[in-house]
């Protein structure tokens, strides 16, 4: 499997699930097999991770990514001696760096509700070719994953400009707008992510979709019973 194809996703839930390290190997940088160069994503998104695990307040060394040829057997096999020893000598995820693992793995979770969100927000820097070492420390700052963890956008729906028109609900590609003809429109925040595509395409007319940001506050949904709208031409 082409390196490029491991999702962040799958990093941080290999943490989630208790993995000490994780280890990714690729095709060495710029001689990729495909058209694709996946092996520059996979470094893009392992420099994204590193500082989440930073901001979670986990040991960013329990993650490395390593690329060589299929013929490299030796250098394989010393890549991953070394992490091993490192991984041995960081110690029991959360537990090394003096961290509660229950809070961790609350924490992980949280961050992987919003992974969506942050590949969304983060996609041209995932899609750009470094072209040395110098260019990795400074793709991701600490503070911008902090900003994008603590204070992410969210989308509401208000319930005064809704025309129950169903664009925003057939465009979710997450079904996580609720309604239906004649009804108010509310999205499950659950389900949201964040992805802003109900926002560019409610009608400008209606601009029923409000963009919250700074870690503002959603309100609360409007209760079923309430989200009837008046039939047209009957006084309100």
């Amino acid at each position: 499997m082409c390196s490029g194809r491991v999702d962040l996703e799958f990093i941080l839930r290999a943490f989630s699930k208790g993995m000490d390290g994780v280890f990714i190997g690729g095709c060495r940088l710029g001689e990729c097999n495909y058209i694709t160069h996946g092996n520059y994503h996979a470094l893009n998104t392992v420099l994204l991770c590193k500082r989440i695990l930073e901001h979670i307040g986990l040991n960013p060394e329990r993650l490395n990514v390593a690329f060589m040829s299929s013929g490299e057997g030796l250098l394989f096999s010393r890549e991953v001696d070394k992490f091993n020893r490192t991984v041995r000598d960081l110690g029991p995820l959360a537990v090394g760096e003096g961290l509660d693992p229950i809070e961790v793995k609350a924490k992980l979770e949280a961050v992987r509700k919003l992974i969506p969100y942050i590949k969304i927000t983060e996609r041209e820097k995932l899609g750009t070719p470094l072209k040395s070492e110098d260019q990795y420390d400074g793709l991701f700052t600490l503070e911008e994953i902090e900003h994008l963890i603590s204070e992410p956008l969210s989308y509401y729906i208000d319930p005064d400009k809704c025309q129950a028109c169903m664009i925003c609900a057939r465009r979710c590609p997450v079904q996580a707008i609720e309604g239906a003809k004649g009804q108010v429109h509310v999205i499950d925040q659950d389900k949201c992510i964040r992805c802003g595509t109900c926002y560019q395409a409610c009608p400008s007319r209606f601009s029923a979709v409000q963009e919250l940001s700074g870690g503002e506050a959603v309100p609360p949904p409007l209760p079923p019973q309430e989200r009837a709208l008046p039939a047209k031409g009957k006084a309100s």
